[in-house]
This record gives C-alpha cells, sequence and structure tokens, in this order.
C-alpha cells in the first residue's frame, strides 16, 4: 500500500547533488579583488604613485624657496654681498696664484739662461786655454825643411797669422797645444814648442774657418808660405771638413794672482 505521506515529487537523493554553496562575503570579494588586481586597478596604483611623488617634490622645492622668504630686504642685501665678497676673494688668490705661476715661470727660465750662458762661457774659456780637447774644420800646414831649417820668428809668425785669421784652437806636432803663454824657442836639432822638442816636418793644426785660415793666414803675400820657403822649407795646405786637436794645457798654479771680488757699483 503507498505510503499516504508520498507526494509523488522526487526525493532529496533522486538528483545526486548537495545543498546549495552560500554567498561569499565582503570580507572575501575583497580579498579575492586584491590578490587578483584587475587592469583598471594597477592603472590607478600607478597614478597614485605618480601623485605622492609629485606632492613630495613639490614640498622639498618648497621648503628650498622659502630659505630665504622670511629674510628682510637688508638681509637679502647682506646675503649677496657675503656672496660677492667671497667671489671677489677667489678671484683675488686665484691671480695671485697665477702671478706666482708666472713669476716662477720667469725666474726658472732666467735661471735656466744664465746657466746656459755661464756653461757657454765655460766651454769658450776651456777651448782658449786648451785645457780640452776639440774637433771641428779647419786647415793642416806641413813643413818640412829641405836646405835649410826653419827660422823660430817663421814659426812664431805663422801661430800669430793663424790666430788673426780666426784660428780657435792650434796644436804643433800633435802633441803640444799652443795657448797665449806658449812660447816657441830655437835649439839644436829643432825648435822648442812650450817646452817640448819638436823636428821637421812640422805639422800645425788649426780649428776655424778652412778657407779663411789658408787665405788670410797663410797664402797672403809675404806671409808664413813665403816666409818658410825664404827658410828652405816646402809648404802645403789642407783645408779639412773635420779636424780633431787631443793634446791639452796643463793648467800651471798661480802663485799670485786671484779672483777679484765681484763689486756692484751703486746708483
Amino acid at each position: 500500500m503507498p505510503d499516504p505521506t508520498d507526494t509523488g515529487g522526487p526525493g532529496p537523493d533522486s538528483t545526486g547533488t548537495g545543498p546549495a554553496a552560500p554567498p561569499p562575503t565582503g570580507r572575501e570579494r575583497l580579498r579575492g579583488a586584491l590578490l587578483r588586481p584587475s587592469r583598471g586597478q594597477v592603472v590607478v596604483a600607478v597614478l597614485l604613485a605618480v601623485l605622492g611623488y609629485a606632492a613630495v617634490t613639490q614640498v622639498r622645492f618648497t621648503q628650498v624657496d622659502n630659505t630665504y622668504a622670511g629674510l628682510r630686504e637688508q638681509d637679502l642685501i647682506d646675503v649677496l654681498n657675503g656672496l660677492a665678497g667671497t667671489t671677489q676673494r677667489a678671484e683675488s688668490e686665484i691671480a695671485r696664484l697665477q702671478r706666482t705661476r708666472d713669476d716662477l715661470r720667469s725666474s726658472t727660465g732666467a735661471r735656466e739662461a744664465a746657466l746656459a750662458e755661464a756653461e757657454q762661457q765655460a766651454d769658450n774659456l776651456s777651448i782658449l786655454a786648451g785645457l780640452v780637447p776639440v774637433t771641428g774644420p779647419g786647415i793642416r800646414v806641413t813643413v818640412t825643411e829641405d836646405t835649410g831649417a826653419v827660422d823660430v820668428q817663421t814659426m812664431v809668425d805663422t801661430i800669430q797669422e793663424l790666430r788673426t785669421a780666426g784660428a780657435e784652437a792650434i796644436q804643433v806636432n800633435g802633441q803640444v797645444r799652443v795657448v797665449a803663454d806658449t812660447a816657441v824657442e830655437d835649439t839644436s836639432g829643432g825648435l822648442l814648442v812650450g817646452g817640448q822638442l819638436v823636428t821637421s816636418p812640422y805639422v800645425i793644426d788649426a780649428i776655424g774657418d778652412p778657407h779663411t785660415l789658408a787665405d788670410s793666414g797663410i797664402d797672403f803675400p809675404g806671409g808664413p808660405r813665403d816666409m818658410f820657403e825664404d827658410d828652405g822649407a816646402s809648404i802645403t795646405v789642407d783645408e779639412l771638413g773635420s779636424l780633431d786637436i787631443e793634446s791639452v794645457v796643463k793648467p800651471a798654479k798661480q802663485e799670485f794672482a786671484t779672483p777679484a771680488p765681484s763689486q756692484e757699483t751703486t746708483q
């Protein structure tokens, strides 16, 4: 017999599904939106960040601009004067340092020029005094006794004529350096030049302009060539582009003379 309570409708288990899920609460919807932001939310967040940065920057510039905003006109003038004074002092210091630099350069250049001149003078004096070997263009005069002996005065005159013609260094027979105080004397078998015996052939080396030494020092009429030939000797003159004079003079110790102290004349 059928159950009187049965209405003919399906029972609870006739469809095979459970009860429906309750709708999400407001908190759950907020959490889901935060965890999965939409494109619009991202754009809004970026705009808010830019707006915040701009606000902070504006505050900073406002603070800087307000540094002198509360100062009186006289205070601002004092500040400007102080800045101007600092600038002037800096410019003055720069100018002073530049003058010091220029003075140092000038004094250094003057010292270098004076030193170079002193070295040049020392070299010239050393050459004139026969203290150093020298090299340069010049002539070589070779005198050979043939039928007679060379007169001592002929040798002295020849040396003097070469000096007058511009000889800067003179050497005889490769062994005697002739300087201002070199003596030439007659002796048996030859000549004494600077205290050393030299014999024929006499070889005189002279450094200077070769053409001038040959023409003005030897070959002019009545000059050394004619004098040697009158003594019975033959003479040859060779103009050389390079000539070495290696003999030197040992300076004698001065017994009485000393350099005088420099004296400054006052106006």
